[in-house]
């Protein structure tokens, strides 16, 4: 079930005390978040004349057509008190993102918020890999979207990772493609949760091991290892190699 917002609007006193103490007087609309941050806010602005981030209590009371709120967090204290209520309701809330398709499961809008794919009805939640975008392509088998994520070669795989994982993708084409650098031995793609990389097989005699960036593979560095194309430029799988990180016969300035 989707979280909810507690509403509270009437004619209030709001008083803080804590690190600064003042009184206000006025008609407001009280917001209560799931976290129980506290916001008041009156018809000036956008900015609230009161609030308390995430206290450590909020107690709401209703005493006839009135109601209070104390909110607490440490030595803070926010508290308003309403001599006449003109509105109390709980409103279902949820994550707002870019929308990205349509839930195959229960038809509800699907969004992009910070690092996941979120369902708006079922709230079902997928995480992103680093750098991934949603693609307008949709699964075969399960009618997820498909993202796009690079490592090494761009990829595009179901949003859902038991229906499409990438470590597969990435191992099946990258799987011994290089040579550790530090021994006679292969590079190996392996995974860890919410991460690709390589390692070298001769492990644990040898403790090799590479992040796998998300970028694309454009040359290959001096020192054997391949060059990658970043967000932030083109490097050495090796972050701390000194060899020319750049495409064969491009002068670097």
């Amino acid at each position: 079930m989707p979280e909810r917002l507690r509403v509270f609007a009437g004619d209030c006193r709001v008083t803080e005390r804590g690190d600064r103490s003042r009184t206000h007087r006025g008609r407001v609309v009280v917001l209560i978040k799931p976290d129980d941050t506290t916001l008041v806010h009156d018809a000036d602005g956008y900015q609230p004349v009161a609030w308390l981030t995430r206290p450590d209590s909020v107690v709401v009371e209703r005493d006839g057509d009135g109601f209070s709120v104390t909110a607490r967090d440490g030595s803070r204290c926010l508290r308003i008190v309403a001599e006449e209520a003109t509105a109390a309701r709980a409103l279902p809330i949820t994550e707002a993102g870019i929308p990205v398709g349509t839930c195959p499961t229960d038809g509800g809008p699907l969004v992009r918020s910070r690092g996941d794919v979120i369902c708006l009805d079922c709230e079902s939640r997928w995480g992103l890999p680093a750098g991934a975008s949603v693609t307008d392509g949709v699964c075969d088998d399960c009618a997820l979207p498909k993202v796009r994520v690079e490592r090494g070669e761009p990829f595009h795989l179901c949003l859902d990772p038991a229906c499409d994982p990438m470590d597969a993708a990435v191992k099946e084409r990258f799987d011994r493609v290089w040579n550790c650098p530090d021994c006679d031995g292969e590079l190996t793609v392996e995974s860890a949760p919410g991460r690709v990389y390589l390692g070298c097989e001769n492990d644990p005699d040898c403790e090799t091991t590479f992040s796998f960036p998300s970028g694309v593979v454009v040359d290959e560095c001096d020192c054997g290892l391949p060059v990658f194309e970043t967000a932030t430029g083109r490097d050495c799988l090796d972050g701390s190699c000194t060899g020319e990180g750049h495409p064969a016969g491009d002068d670097a300035n």
